[in-house]
């Protein structure tokens, strides 16, 4: 890379330039906050909050926190009563549980009612019947017969 002292002092300059064009911006937007110009943005690209927006979200963020918690705050907006805070979600009940044993053995007692009609073979799906056995264990035995006789040759 070529460059030459012309061009170095030429491209000191209009850093000079920039310098100053940046320092007089910053003094006539002394009163408004700063706006960060780096990657180091904690917001996304574009979007600038004030620090007292950003105390305003954390607030509110700390509120849906302990709402969810259930340590203090506004009410939960869902207040059933059926989950204690400190259970898990997504289990059943005992009377649940009772209720799904009953509706599960009514609906086998009607399968077990109408079970002619769906009863398909008790025969295993895949399995051989004592024909195709016998059938295929007679092709095996000349197929060995068959090799005994030509390796004898």
């Amino acid at each position: 890379m070529d460059i030459s002292v012309k061009d170095l002092q030429e491209a000191i300059s209009i850093r000079q330039q920039i310098d100053n064009l940046q320092r007089r911006l910053s003094s006539l937007l002394r009163g408004a906050p700063q706006r960060p110009t780096g990657p180091t943005a904690p917001t996304a690209p574009g979007r600038f909050f004030s620090p007292a927006t950003r105390a305003k979200l954390a607030a509110a963020a700390r509120a849906r926190w302990a709402r969810r918690r259930g340590t203090g705050g506004a009410a939960p907006a869902k207040s059933t009563g059926a989950a204690a805070p400190g259970k898990r979600k997504g289990q059943l009940t005992p009377a649940g549980r009772r209720k799904l044993s009953q509706l599960m053995k009514a609906r086998w007692a009607a399968r077990r009612k109408a079970g002619g009609k769906q009863k398909a073979s008790t025969r295993k799906k895949g399995a051989l019947t004592p024909a195709g056995r016998k059938r295929l264990s007679e092709l095996m035995k000349a197929r060995w017969a068959a090799r005994r006789k030509a390796g004898s040759k």
